[in-house]
């Protein structure tokens, strides 16, 4: 059978960092549209930056295709610059021997990355992709409203 081809666009937010975060996501699959978002109390950006595409993946009912868009350079560069299988290599240390940040969520993430099969794009955020600038209004609403997922 062959996989489902599916977009995602995703963002995170905080306000203040540490402080209450939102994340948003948009998963598109044959022009049907799925906007999702969720909210934490006391978390960073980066936190949230990673929860949109662990949300959104876990939203998909069977193994996908799955193009992932973000503006987060953390997460991109996560796997375009081979840190994350750096970071499993060194026992989730950094190159300066230090604990890799938000390990438990990126354990989740490569979890997720072994049902799917996820490219990642990097996207300029703030700027004219209007999906991504959706996720941004998803997140912060979020925040706005406090509400969780």
């Amino acid at each position: 059978m062959t996989m489902k081809k599916v977009e995602i666009y995703t963002d995170g937010a905080c306000s203040g960092n540490p402080g209450p975060g939102g994340w948003g996501a948009i998963l598109s699959y044959h022009g049907t549209e799925k906007e999702l978002s969720g909210f934490e109390g006391n978390t960073t950006n980066n936190r949230m930056e990673l929860t949109g595409p662990i949300k959104a993946l876990q939203a998909l009912k069977q193994p996908c295709m799955v193009t992932i868009y973000t503006d987060s350079a953390y997460v991109s560069n996560a796997f375009a610059r081979s840190w994350i299988k750096k970071w499993q290599k060194n026992g989730w240390q950094t190159s300066q021997k230090q604990p890799v940040e938000n390990q438990d969520l990126w354990q989740v993430l490569l979890e997720l990355l072994q049902t799917h099969q996820v490219e990642w794009i990097k996207v300029k955020g703030h700027s004219d992709n209007e999906k991504n600038n959706r996720c941004d209004e998803l997140a912060r609403t979020a925040i706005k409203e406090g509400r969780g997922a």
